[in-house]
């Protein structure tokens, strides 16, 4: 159903944590221009546990608006209570959004059970193909891919899924197990440099981090690789793998990417929500001579 490039974006703020639509919506508007295929709002690069309900609409209205007609606008209902999963979840139909991505419930890891409960609510509260979000490093549990594909029979709009799970061979699994399924099912790597690996596996690309500061690149890997360029397509994979070192800047990879796209030229403020160790100009520094090697 999806295939390609697709960024999480970074929330921009103001130093209080205010957002920033006008530097916001420049940042929209160069994934756009570049050729990202989509761009997903309130991801975990997207700081969605410390944003507001009432934040997020008036998020999720502005993106639609601003770049809606130009690449997919997908929606993070990510949360610690459900009613503002299902609410938001709703939202985002009404706000014109292409998708709902689901992150797993975290601190009380879902038995497979209450997993299905959770997915299927969010499948019953909208219309809108919902993407499962499988984090396993933040949220504790895994999505199976045996798990993975009981939701996609038992809900047919559940038709996609972000896997950020650091080996292939889950992804390939969850592909596998997925497709028996749904033929259509999406299965995105949430790891940049997965993307070539990703699609041999027979996935559909990448929803990543590093989109937010090179999407040109990954652009045009993704298009070499549909071209069947195979040389320039690992020349990409090739620099977006050297990039991969800028996630290490930081305390937290947010901050990173956020200091990442400031070194670029967009003069955002990196600050992230509290509790955080910030970024540093010493960060910022070591970020910019990573990018110009």
């Amino acid at each position: 159903m999806f295939k390609g490039i697709f960024c999480p974006s970074i929330t921009i703020t103001d130093d209080e944590g205010k957002i920033d639509y006008d530097l916001w919506g420049k940042h929209l508007d160069h994934l756009a221009d570049a050729g990202v295929n989509g761009v997903l709002l309130f991801g975990s690069i997207g700081e969605f546990y410390s944003v507001s309900l009432a934040d997020k609409e008036a998020a999720l209205e502005f993106a639609v608006k601003r770049v809606g007609e130009r690449m997919k606008v997908f929606a993070g209902v990510g949360d610690t209570t459900y009613a503002n999963v299902i609410e938001f979840t709703k939202f985002a139909e009404k706000a014109g959004a292409d998708a709902v991505l689901a992150v797993s419930p975290y601190y009380f890891g879902p038995s497979p059970l209450t997993a299905e409960n959770y997915f299927g609510g969010i499948a019953e509260a909208t219309k809108l193909p919902v993407i499962l979000y499988n984090f396993p490093a933040r949220t504790g549990t895994d999505l199976t891919p045996e798990l993975v594909a009981s939701l996609a029979a038992k809900h047919p709009n559940i038709c996609g899924i972000k896997d950020t799970v650091d080996t292939i061979s889950h992804t390939r699994k969850v592909i596998r197990a997925a497709r028996a399924v749904n033929p259509d099912f999406t299965v995105f790597s949430g790891f940049d440099e997965y993307y070539l690996v990703n699609r041999v596996s027979g996935g559909n690309g990448v929803l990543c981090g590093l989109t937010n500061v090179e999407p040109e690149t990954f652009v045009k890997m993704h298009a070499a690789y549909e071209e069947g360029d195979f040389a320039t397509a690992v020349a990409c994979a090739e620099r977006i793998s050297k990039l991969m070192a800028v996630y290490d800047v930081c305390d937290l990879f947010v901050s990173a990417i956020k200091a990442a796209v400031k070194v670029k030229g967009l003069p955002i403020s990196t600050k992230i929500f509290e509790p955080a160790v910030q970024a540093t100009e010493a960060d910022e520094a070591a970020i910019a001579e990573l990018l110009a090697e």
